[in-house]
Order: C-alpha cells, then structure tokens, then sequence
C-alpha cells in the first residue's frame, strides 16, 4: 500500500511517499528556521503563512522524486493532532482536499503515534511490547508501545519538554533558534561537571512524571550571577546543562523498564538527535540489559515519513476518517493520559 503523509504541525511542512509503512520512496521537509530565528521561537501565524507557500510545492516534489502521481497514492495519511492549530490546518485542508479529489482513503494522525513509527522506518525495529522515549520541543513522555497505535502512556512533562528546555537554555546564553544542536555541539567540549544544576523529579515517588522549568530557572540564575560566559566555560556550562536533561531522562526510562520487565526501548522525537542522550541511554541498556533503538538524525525531527508509516497502520485496519475530520491542537496521546489529565 502506497501512502502519502502530510506533516505540518509547527515550523515543517513535509510530504512523503511511503510503501507499506517501511519503504520510503520520498521525503520532503521544507524548514521555517529562517523564518523565526530573529525571534528566538516559532511565530504561529508566521508559521501558517509559511506552510500555506509551502505546502504544494513539497507535495509536488514528493510525488516527483517518487516517481508517482495521486493515481498511483492508495491512501493519505495527514498529521490533525496536536500542534498549533493554524498549521496544522494547512496540512488538514490539503489533505482533505486531495482525498476529495482522488477518491483517495484519509486518516489523520497523532503526531506522537508519527514519532513512534519513525522507527518502524529503520531497517531493525524494536518488537512488541516496548518502552519508547518521547523527546522534542513541545512533548516528554514515557510510553509503553504493545503494538501500532495500541500505547499507554507512563508518565509525561508537568510544565517544559526537553526540547523546550534546550531551546530556551540556548535562547538565555545567546546562541540563537533552534540552540539545540548548538548547546550539543558545545556540550561535547565541556565539562559536564563544572556548574551544579538541579535534577527535579528524580525520585521513585515522583512516578514516571517530568519537569524541566526549574533547571531552566536555574541556568537564569547564574547567568544573571555570573554572566554570559565565553569559550571554554561557555562549553563547561552547555556540557551541565544537557547532562541535567540527560540525567532525568536516562534515570526515568531505566526506572521504567526495569518496572515494565522490558528490555527494548527506543528514543524518538528531536531531542533523540542529541548525541550525549544517545550515548548515555545506550551506555544504561548494557548495564542494565536493553536494547536501544533510535531513528536517524532526520527523522527524529518532524517529517511525513513517520506520518504516513502510522498511517499506514490504521488504513490495513480499516480505519477511515471523513472530510469532516478537524484539528485537535491539545489532543493527548492515549486513554491513559485522559484519565492522568481528569485526575489532576
């Protein structure tokens, strides 16, 4: 089954052709980090006006570099939640119109289920049941996968993701948008040790739950106590200040999957890109006997392969959603995450 996914959530607008949800015959991803980098974060109207330029000519050429026209599509698989709702509305209408026009089949997309089928596009995927780490900008979250689309959620961010959390250290200490990779790359000549920065919510009574506010709090501190440093402490406090994020994640997911009895586990999301996360996860699955999987630097970042590979999945079941199918920009992951947020 050929399917054409649709991704445009935040500041990507992508388009992917993807066979059988394993086979990626094209993948187009149009960045908007030009468009918001003078303003330290992502613009939502600039946003929606980019994706609106954007949104054809990424279709076109995924088709083209697939060697396929909308005749050859057996379904359309679109990314309706959750996200900035202006976006992902570019991507909604698009698809909906394309599945008007084709007869096609349409099934919209959580964008988390999208990120945790990226990995089913590697050569070597985790099996069923497994732990997965979700990591980006705007989500935290540990998920118990027992197959495609069937995952409870474990525990997720109380206030900032990991991803927010880099963005706005970077933002703090000058280094522009998106400063993740540039606290990663600093971080990799730095000291991990040399600035004392908290880790919250590390203890066994805090649950499977994350926060990274306070840390950012704290970088703002000193920075306001001891400047904006320069060079190696530069270095020193990038390299403290991801080995605080890192600690947190690596700590809950191993606690996880020694509770969980699961032994393979994989990282998605744009935060899995980060080389000293990669590193220290897969340094705690030998010590503690599981296996790590992580997607290739560009699809861990957001993309409309993983979109239409989850897809996929719900169009072999059966699954279809109508042209009355909306955007949900707050939708949660699964049941069990409803039931977290009635709690609270």
């Amino acid at each position: 089954m050929r399917v054409l996914g649709l991704e445009s959530s935040c500041d990507e607008t992508a388009a992917a052709i993807v066979d059988d949800g394993t086979l990626v015959r094209s993948d187009v991803v149009a960045s908007q980090h030009e468009v918001h980098a003078r303003y330290g974060g992502v613009v939502p109207e600039l946003a929606s006006r980019a994706h609106i330029l954007n949104v054809v000519p990424v279709v076109q050429a995924a088709l083209e570099r697939a060697g396929s026209t909308l005749d050859d599509i057996d379904g359309i698989a679109v990314t309706n939640a959750p996200g900035l709702v202006g976006a992902l509305l570019v991507g909604l209408q698009t698809a909906k119109a394309l599945a008007w026009v084709t007869g096609k089949p349409l099934v919209g997309v959580h964008h988390l289920h999208g990120h945790l089928s990226a990995i089913y596009l590697e050569p070597d995927p985790p099996p069923h049941p497994h732990l997965a780490l979700i990591v980006s900008g705007g989500h935290t979250s540990l998920v118990r996968v027992d197959g495609h689309g069937d995952v409870s959620e474990l525990g997720a961010t109380r206030d900032d993701a990991a991803g927010e959390a880099f963005d706005k250290g970077a933002k703090l200490l000058g280094l522009g948008y998106p400063g993740g990779m540039v606290i990663d790359t600093l971080a990799q000549t730095g000291n991990p040790k040399a600035v004392e920065l908290p880790r919250s919510m590390t203890g066994a009574e805090t649950g499977w739950d994350f926060s990274f506010s306070g840390l950012k709090t704290a970088l703002l501190h000193h920075v306001r106590a001891h400047g904006t440093p320069e060079g190696q402490a530069l270095s020193d406090l990038c390299a403290s200040y991801q080995a605080a994020i890192v600690e947190v994640l690596v700590r809950k997911t191993r606690r996880a999957a020694r509770r969980e009895g699961l032994h393979h586990v994989q990282i998605c999301g744009g935060v899995a890109a980060n080389s000293g996360l990669r590193t220290a996860m897969t340094a705690a699955g030998v010590e503690d006997d599981f296996r790590v999987y992580v997607p290739k630097p560009a699809r861990c970042t957001d993309n409309a392969a993983m979109i239409a590979a989850a897809g996929y999945h719900r169009l072999v079941r059966g699954e279809r959603d109508g042209l009355g199918l909306d955007a949900s920009p707050s939708s949660p992951l699964s049941r069990r995450a409803e039931e977290r947020a009635g709690e609270r």
